[in-house]
């Protein structure tokens, strides 16, 4: 069987600032097998964006991977070289950021945008412009021969969104990164990219991982599934067998706070007790056991181990398997 598209494996990513080394990542481990979707999800701060920022060599100055590999076709992204960087994005692995309009240059016409990202190819530029045509007609922008040339600002959220949706698919990368790129979208606009995505994956046949909150979201798009907390993976595994049968607290509390579970009318949405711990101060024991309502006396002094409570689902939780 062939190996993974992406592989991290123990990663630790920490930034250096005045108080002192911030932990955003810690011992971070997961897998996105060749034509699979596989969503992020957490609250903001858990580390999602540090994550796919390694996974491109897109860090700050100040950040310093303390351990780990990021495995990219079996490459290790951490130790290439520029030029192999500059060659991987875009062409093996795109990305689409969380708000189109500042991700477009608003005083580049779409065309010409779409045109210098084929900057690789040694093709005439009629070429280029014909096969940015095609993609946008297959994104779903209407009329893409006359509309192509226009800016950013003369399309709606969603259409910018789905530009820069094909943009990303235009070299037909390996491995596609959605950053949360329905979070400035409105419901139907979120359904409709959602959809575009799905039927992308199936027509181009790469991998997806896909960076959400929108738990809802996760449940259509996604295979596999993986919980993030404070820069630790708390749950991971089929998306089906985490959604109906969900170990760790932190991701049933996640589960409860979904608006689409409120069965009846309320003044009061669920929520989640207490705040994100400091990531430059990290309590002892589990990171997630002062907001735990499970919580015993070990919790807080030994840190838990993943354990394997089916064969693709783990849960980070010293009361998994013990009651």
């Amino acid at each position: 069987m062939a190996g993974p598209i992406l592989d991290i494996r123990d990663l630790s990513v920490s930034f250096a600032t005045p108080r002192g080394a911030v932990r955003a990542l810690r011992q971070v481990s997961l897998r996105v097998p060749a034509d699979r979707t596989v969503g992020i999800v957490g609250e903001s701060g858990c580390g999602k964006t540090t994550l796919i920022s390694t996974v491109l060599s897109l860090l700050a100055a100040n950040a310093k991977v303390e351990s780990g590999e990021v495995l990219f076709e079996g490459d290790n992204v951490l130790a290439m070289p520029e030029a192999r960087l500059r060659d991987m994005r875009g062409r093996r692995v795109a990305m689409v950021f969380q708000d189109p309009m500042t991700a477009l240059n608003p005083v580049l016409s779409i065309a010409r945008q779409m045109t210098d990202i084929q900057y690789r190819d040694r093709i005439a530029g009629a070429e280029k412009r014909r096969r940015a045509v095609e993609m946008l007609r297959r994104v779903g922008i209407p009329d893409p021969e006359q509309r192509i040339d226009g800016f950013p600002h003369h399309f709606s959220g969603g259409m910018r969104q789905r530009i820069s949706i094909a943009m990303a698919l235009l070299m037909n990368a390996a491995l596609l990164i959605a950053d949360e790129p329905t979070t400035a979208l409105d419901v139907t606009l979120e359904a409709q990219i959602i959809h575009l995505l799905r039927e992308l994956r199936c027509e181009f046949k790469g991998s997806i991982l896909f960076v959400s909150h929108n738990l809802g979201l996760v449940a259509e798009l996604c295979d596999e599934v993986v919980v993030m907390y404070a820069g630790e993976i708390v749950e991971q595994g089929d998306v089906r067998q985490l959604f109906h049968h969900a170990k760790h607290p932190y991701t049933r509390l996640l589960l409860e706070c979904d608006p689409a579970r409120i069965a009846r009318a309320t003044r009061h949405l669920p929520t989640i007790d207490g705040s994100l711990p400091d990531l430059a101060k990290l309590p002892g024991g589990c990171i997630f056991a002062p907001r735990c309502p499970d919580a015993i006396d070990a919790c807080r002094a030994e840190t838990p181990t993943t354990r394997m409570v089916a064969p693709d689902h783990g849960v980070r939780c010293l009361r998994v398997g013990h009651g």
